[in-house]
C-alpha cells in the first residue's frame, strides 16, 4: 500500500469511462491490443509535397467520421471534432453515462465538459484559405472552427451536456491539464458545480503546412522511407538514432467523477485522478530549460497533490516525444525526482507507435495508462517503446525496449512538456 503523505489529503477524481480513437486501433479495446502488441500507427503520407521534407506521420486513416456524425456535419467540421465525439461517446457508454436525448434537462446540467485541443481547427482553417486562393466561397463555420473554445461547445451539444463547456490549449500539455482542471473542479464545493466531467484530448493536422513549420522548429522526423516496413519505425523515443517526433493524430476520452457522484449512480470505478502538478520553466518558446528543474517540480508536485512519496510511484508514462533534445532532458528530470530508483522504475512512451498527437498526447497517455494497468481490462502490462534498438548512453532509464512487459504497478505518474516552456503531471490510480 503507498505511504499517504500529511501534507495532502485532497480527494482524488473517480475514473469510470475512457475511450479511444487512434492510429493503431479505433475503440478502447483494439488500441489497447495495438498498445500490448507493439503496433505502429506510422507509415508513409498518403500525398507528396516538395515544400516538406517529412515523409511520414500517424493518421487515423481506419476511422469513418460519417460513423458519428452525418455527411453535412462532417463537412462543416474540423477533423477533431467526430473522432473527440467517438471517443467521448465511448468513455460515456463504458461508465453508464446517459448522453443526448437520455438525459433529463436536471442531469444535463451536472455534467460538464472540457477539451484539451492544440492545433483545434487549423485544418479547417487551412483548408477554407486554401479554397479562397483558388477562387471558392468560405464556409459559413469558418470563425467558430477557428475558435478553439466553440469545439468544445460542439461537443457539449452533441452529447447534450449543460454544465460548463470549457477548452483548454496548452500545447502538447492540453488534455493532460483538462484532465488536471477537471481533478481540481470537482475538487470544489461551487453551488451548482457538476458532479462529472466527460474530459477529451484531440488534434488532427496532417497537412504539409504543418508539418512544414514543424520542419522549420526542427523537432519533426525528415528521414526518408523507401517502404511502408521502414515507415512503421520512424518514431523512435529514447533510440540513438532519433531525428524528431512523427505527427499523430486522434481522440482519447475519460468520464471523471466525484466519488460519491459514481457510488450514487451505482457506478464502480476503475481508476482514478489522484493529483496534478503544473509549472513553467519561463525560459523559451519551444526548448524546455536544461536544468529541468521546473519539470521536475511539476512532477513533485503531482506527487504531492496525490498524498503520495516519490517511492509510491510504480510506472512512469514519459512525454518521450522521439526529439534528441526532449528525451535526454526528460530522463534527466525523471532522475531529480527519483534519484537511483529511477532506473528501477519500469515506464515508456507510447509516441513510438502513436507518433505525437500533439495537445492530445496526454489524455492518450493517460487512456493508455489506465487500459493497460487496470484489471478491468485484463492482464496488466507495461506498453512497449518500439523502435529502441540502438540504446543512447544519455536516455538510460527503463523505457520497456521493443516487447511488453508484464506489470502490476497500481500508481503511476503521466508525465508531459509542452511549447511554451510547459509542465504538467498527472497521477493516475488503477
Amino acid at each position: 500500500m503507498p505511504n499517504t503523505s500529511p501534507t495532502s489529503r485532497r480527494p482524488p477524481a473517480a475514473i469510470t469511462g475512457v475511450g479511444a480513437v487512434s492510429s493503431i486501433g479505433i475503440g478502447l479495446e483494439a488500441y489497447r491490443a495495438g498498445l500490448r502488441s507493439g503496433k505502429s500507427g506510422v507509415k508513409r503520407l498518403s500525398f507528396r509535397d516538395d515544400r516538406i521534407k517529412s515523409s511520414v506521420a500517424a493518421p487515423c486513416d481506419d476511422f469513418d467520421p460519417k460513423s458519428v456524425l452525418s455527411e453535412m456535419d462532417v463537412a462543416r467540421l474540423p477533423k477533431l471534432i467526430p473522432m473527440a465525439l467517438c471517443a467521448a461517446r465511448e468513455a460515456c457508454a463504458m461508465a453508464g453515462l446517459p448522453i443526448g436525448e437520455g438525459l433529463s434537462l436536471e442531469a444535463s446540467r451536472k455534467v460538464g465538459l472540457i477539451l484539451g485541443t492544440g492545433g483545434g481547427g487549423i485544418d479547417f482553417t487551412l483548408s477554407q484559405l486554401d479554397s479562397a486562393h483558388h477562387g471558392g466561397r468560405a464556409s459559413l463555420w469558418t470563425i467558430t472552427n477557428a475558435t478553439h473554445g466553440n469545439l468544445a461547445g460542439e461537443l457539449s451539444i452533441q452529447l447534450g451536456l449543460r454544465g460548463p463547456s470549457l477548452c483548454i490549449s496548452t500545447g502538447c500539455a492540453s488534455s493532460s491539464d483538462a484532465a488536471g482542471l477537471a481533478l481540481e473542479l470537482l475538487r470544489g464545493d461551487r453551488a451548482g458545480s457538476p458532479d462529472t466531467y466527460v474530459v477529451v484530448g484531440a488534434d488532427a493536422h496532417v497537412r504539409w503546412e504543418t508539418l512544414a513549420g514543424m520542419e522549420l522548429l526542427r523537432v519533426i522526423s525528415t528521414r526518408s522511407y523507401e517502404s511502408e516496413d521502414e515507415a512503421r519505425a520512424g518514431s523512435r523515443p529514447f533510440d540513438k538514432t532519433r531525428d524528431g517526433f512523427v505527427l499523430g493524430e486522434g481522440a482519447w476520452a475519460m468520464v471523471v467523477e466525484r466519488e460519491s457522484a459514481a457510488r450514487d449512480r451505482g457506478v464502480k470505478p476503475f481508476a482514478k485522478v489522484r493529483g496534478y502538478g503544473v509549472t513553467c520553466d519561463a525560459f523559451h518558446r519551444v526548448r524546455p530549460n536544461p536544468e529541468m528543474e521546473e519539470s521536475a517540480r511539476a512532477m513533485r508536485l503531482a506527487i504531492e497533490d496525490a498524498g503520495l512519496r516519490e517511492e509510491d510511484i510504480e510506472y512512469l508514462q514519459y512525454h518521450g516525444t522521439a526529439t534528441q533534445l526532449n528525451d535526454a532532458l526528460e530522463t534527466h528530470a525523471v532522475k531529480l525526482v527519483f534519484g537511483d530508483r529511477a532506473r528501477a522504475i519500469p515506464g515508456g512512451s507510447i509516441k513510438s507507435q502513436i507518433g505525437h498527437p500533439q495537445g492530445a498526447c496526454g489524455m492518450a497517455a493517460v487512456v493508455a495508462t489506465i487500459a493497460a494497468l487496470s484489471p478491468r481490462f485484463g492482464e496488466a502490462f507495461a506498453p512497449p517503446t518500439i523502435n529502441l534498438r540502438e540504446p543512447d548512453p544519455v536516455c538510460d532509464l527503463n523505457y520497456t525496449p521493443n516487447v511488453a512487459a508484464a506489470c502490476g504497478a497500481k500508481i503511476a505518474l503521466v508525465n508531459c512538456l509542452a511549447f511554451g516552456a510547459k509542465n504538467s503531471a498527472l497521477v493516475i490510480e488503477v
